[in-house]
């Protein structure tokens, strides 16, 4: 699997919600990525994690982000960080997408191989399958880690922006209502640091 993903190749693995296709950050991968999911360059993909850690050196953390994330089902959340310098624009550029992943097979991926795409495997548009077998057949991809997800809404994405006259030096918005509700996540937010 190293030298596949090394080499810009792609996976399609269980998450907690959809099933993920994923790639190594580099340019030959996420072009491949882009191709089968046919996929508008201007729409970036997030980055799965096993833990935040893994990005420290890519985007900044804020000290409350691991009580925040804690305080939701694992997974749940994808949070849109500012990056320390310019990425690649289909991984948000100047603000990348981290999801910590809470899926056993998923996390594993990331600890054997770092940070991977997290983007629903399924061409854009078009419904996902929770089979992650029968998702990788459609997208003609040969590499994909068994499993059945339970599909419905993805991850809850949630965009943070430094700003020191809001709440903890930080402004929350959420981008996306996913499997986290909106309500709950401004729930959190707005009580009293």
């Amino acid at each position: 699997m190293k030298s596949h993903l090394e080499s810009g190749g792609l996976v399609v693995y269980p998450t907690s919600t959809l099933p993920g296709l994923g790639c190594l950050p580099i340019k030959s991968g996420l072009d491949n990525l882009y191709a089968t999911k046919n996929r508008p360059e201007s729409m970036p993909v997030s980055l799965g994690v096993a833990n935040m850690e893994q990005v420290s050196e890519i985007v900044e953390i804020p000290n409350f982000l691991n009580e925040f994330l804690s305080e939701f089902v694992k997974g749940g959340i994808t949070t849109i960080l500012p990056a320390h310098q310019e990425l690649d624009s289909r991984l948000g550029g100047n603000n990348v997408a981290i999801r910590v992943f809470a899926h056993p097979e998923a996390i594993s991926l990331a600890e054997k191989f770092g940070p991977i795409t997290a983007t629903s495997a399924n061409e854009s548009g078009v419904d996902p399958e929770c089979d992650t077998e029968v998702a990788a057949r459609i997208l003609g991809i040969d590499q994909f880690v068994p499993g059945i997800c339970p599909n419905g809404l993805g991850s809850t994405f949630v965009k943070l922006e430094k700003n020191e006259a809001e709440i903890r030096g930080w402004r929350l918005t959420v981008m996306r209502e996913g499997v986290v509700p909106l309500h709950d996540v401004m729930r959190w937010w707005t009580i009293p640091a």
